[in-house]
Order: C-alpha cells, then structure tokens, then sequence
C-alpha cells in the first residue's frame, strides 16, 4: 500500500519506538520476581519511547506542537500542527507482562485530527488512517460492523481502578449495557479498543476520564473506517470532555441514549 510522507515519518517514528517497548516487555517477566518490582522500569520505558518518538517525528516535521503523556506540551513555531502522542497506552498492561498496548499517534492541523497510527509492537498490528483517506489494519482496508441491534453486540468499556474515576457511576453503567448485549470486555488499552472498533471486533466502546493522547488517534481511525465518535453527550468532542464512546451510527447512537442519562 502506498503512503503519503506523513503517514512514513509517522509509522516509521511508531516502529522504531515499538520496537524499544518489545525488548523492554521481554525484561518485564524477570523483574516480575524482583522486590523492587518492574514499576520504575516501566517508567523508564514508557519515557525513553516518548523521547524516541519525539526525536523522529520533530526531525521530520520542524517546528510542530507536541503534547505527550510523559513531557506535557512543547509549543512549536508551526501554531497549525500539533503531535498529540501516548508512548505506551495500556501501561498497567505492559507492567504485567500482558501484550495488549500500543503506542498512539495522532495528529491535529488548526483542531481538526488529520492522520493516526496506533501500533501494538507485541503482535505487530499497526492501525493507520488519514482524513479523507479511510482506516487500515497494516495493508488491510477497515470498516466498523454493520450490526445494528445491541443485543448482537459485544461493547468495550473501561472500568475506574483504585484511586481514580467514579467506581458507582461505572457500576450503574456497566449494569444497563451487561443487560442489553452480547457481551461486554475490559482489554485496558483505549487505543486499542478504538482501532478494534474501527476493525469490527467490537461493536463499540465508551469511556470517562481519559486523557487527549489516549484517543486521538483513535478518533480519526474510527471515523475513516465509517464509524461515529463523541463524548458521551452525543454531540460534544471526547478530546474535551474526556470522555468517549464510538461504534457505527446506530450502536453509538444506543450507546449515548443509555449512558448519557446515568451521567446527570
């Protein structure tokens, strides 16, 4: 499949970083039986793929914003462009050793999201999109499911842990979809659950609480494979409210109908 040069500098920048995150996975299982723990070094990998990733993509495109989870914001002269980049989502993922996380790239001109890559280096699956150019799972085109009832369907969400979200408001969440679907996962990674709906493996996913760098990406993959993504209002931007939910037009459109109410 050809690519344009920014989707290269882009999958080139996740590739070399990925492939950082893949050796450092491999140490995680020695450092599971250390007292110390692997936390700090997972820190370390998550900081040193960050810096990875801003190196290429600078030396590429001089001059463009860079908001990271590790670094914060870095203003570039270019005021048009901004990085909005996750060096490892699915942290708690990787901390145990599970091969379910990514590394997330997206990209904004003057707000609008123009082009995403999500890589998972564990399996080498490598989510691609640009505006106006539809989604791929590496040479494959993607397309959202076309199920419309939520009955047939099988929905991601993410569940609030200790120290953070609304573990009651999540509870009452989770108790009207369980009753209305197929099924219902928790895999860890939002980018990944965003590129899976994007593929058709899930039907759709919602989530509060999340951060720019965890969806952006994602949002753009969504939304050139025919699905729809907003905040759990139904019309507000998830970048903003930090909140997500996505799947085709009908299931998006049931999803909101159920979790918007419960929110109030």
């Amino acid at each position: 499949m050809l690519q344009s040069a920014l989707m290269n500098v882009m999958v080139k920048a996740a590739r070399r970083a990925g492939r950082s995150l893949k050796r450092d996975l491999g140490e995680i299982e020695n450092l599971q039986v250390s007292l110390k723990g692997p936390a700090n070094f997972v820190s370390l990998a998550d900081k040193r793929a960050e810096e990875m990733l801003l190196a290429d993509l600078t030396k590429a495109r001089p001059g463009y914003g860079f908001i990271g989870e590790e670094g914060g914001v870095r203003i570039g002269d270019d005021k048009t462009h901004t990085w909005i980049v996750d060096p490892l989502d699915g942290t708690t993922n990787f901390l145990h050793g599970i091969p379910q996380f990514a590394i997330s790239i997206g990209l904004q001109r003057e707000g609008t999201l123009i082009a995403g890559v999500i890589y998972n280096p564990a399996n080498d699956e490598l989510y691609t999109a640009e505006r106006g150019k539809g989604a791929f799972l590496n040479d494959q085109r993607l397309r959202v499911a076309g199920r419309r009832q939520l009955g047939d369907c099988v929905i991601a969400c993410g569940l609030p842990h200790i120290g953070r979200g609304d573990h009651e408001l999540s509870r009452r969440e989770m108790t009207e979809i369980q009753n209305r679907v197929a099924g219902l996962r928790r895999f860890g990674a939002a980018s990944l659950d965003m590129a899976f709906v994007a593929a058709g493996r899930l039907d759709g996913y919602w989530e509060r609480n999340l951060q720019p760098w965890d969806m952006a990406a994602g949002q753009i993959i969504v939304r050139e494979a025919g699905g729809t993504v907003s905040g759990i209002e139904g019309n507000d931007d998830a970048l903003k409210s930090g909140n997500v939910v996505c799947g085709n037009e009908y299931i998006h459109a049931e999803l909101v109908k159920i979790l918007k109410p419960l929110g109030k």
